[in-house]
């Protein structure tokens, strides 16, 4: 029940109708403000009022899909399409969920149908390419990430996107072309600055990278990725002493950070500090295959 509300089982239908379309709306808010439990709540009591409202169990399901009570989504989503079985909504969302769990193929499902009912619905494309992504069916991927740019090519995350796919390609050329078309759009895009700098990295053109990376940490002092690949960079070109700075920053900022761990262990190794890189490598080995 929602704050203050023990028992309405005496209302009027007129007024549980009236209730719980105030507390359907509170919780739309509520979600806004990603208050999320507070949301599940009120759409709670907002069913046991009035069980045959499908907006009411689409959201409650996108409010558990959000704090990762899969399951929960998944039950609430199945009745939200029992009661309106060709909402693109809930079936995009219910792919997501899918996703989540690893069944990509019901996720794929969902999204098929879906975009059978809203062809242009950018978020349901996204959510369709990282299933492809996942199912490692990668030109595919590239596919509908065209048709998120074509839709609308002044979107600088839809370029971003597809850069990183290129990236995870090996394709950098094509990332560093997606990431400066993002960049025309969004000239302070933070991570478009941050990966375009990692691509020119992988080839080998370390002044650009270092200028993108430089910008990248000058937008967001505590982007642990762009002070990653610039430690890296600064390592290519031959400052250790300043790529260490950056890659202690970086696990500092994210200690999970396995790739820093990594490329710092082979400055350290470089420079014949073997027991510190012995330590990089094996932490990196833990938080990457839990070796003890």
């Amino acid at each position: 029940m929602s704050e203050g509300i023990n028992d309405q089982s005496d209302l009027s239908e007129a007024a549980a109708q009236s209730r719980a379309s105030v507390l359907r709306s509170r919780a739309e808010s509520y979600i806004a403000l990603s208050r999320h439990e507070a949301a599940i709540a009120d759409l709670t009591e907002s069913i046991a009022l009035v069980p045959d409202n499908a907006r009411s169990w689409r959201l409650r399901g996108e409010s558990h899909r959000v704090i990762e009570r899969y399951e929960a989504a998944l039950e609430d989503f199945d009745e939200s399409l029992r009661l309106e079985p060709d909402s693109a909504y809930a079936l995009g969302s219910r792919g997501q969920a899918y996703a989540a769990l690893g069944r990509l193929e019901e996720a794929m499902d969902d999204f098929d149908h879906a975009l059978t009912l809203a062809p242009e619905s950018l978020w349901i494309l996204e959510a369709k390419a990282d299933a492809l992504v996942d199912l490692d069916r990668l030109d595919e991927a590239l596919d509908e990430h065209a048709k998120i740019i074509a839709l609308n090519e002044e979107l600088a995350y839809s370029w971003v996107a597809r850069g990183d796919l290129y990236q995870r390609m090996h394709l950098y050329t094509e990332a560093i072309d997606d990431y400066t078309r993002a960049l025309r759009a969004d000239p302070e895009h933070v991570r478009a600055l941050s990966r375009r700098g990692e691509a020119l990295r992988m080839i080998d053109r370390y002044q650009e990278a270092l200028a993108d990376l430089n910008r990248a940490v000058e937008l967001d002092p505590d982007n642990d990725r762009a002070f990653g690949s610039r430690g890296a960079v600064l390592s290519e070109m031959g400052d250790n002493e300043a790529a260490l700075r950056d890659l202690n920053r970086a696990v500092e900022l994210d200690p999970d950070y396995i790739w820093a761990y990594r490329v710092r262990g082979e400055i350290f190794q470089e420079m014949e500090r073997h027991e510190e890189a012995v330590s990089d490598f094996t932490l990196a080995l833990r938080l990457e295959f839990g070796d003890d």
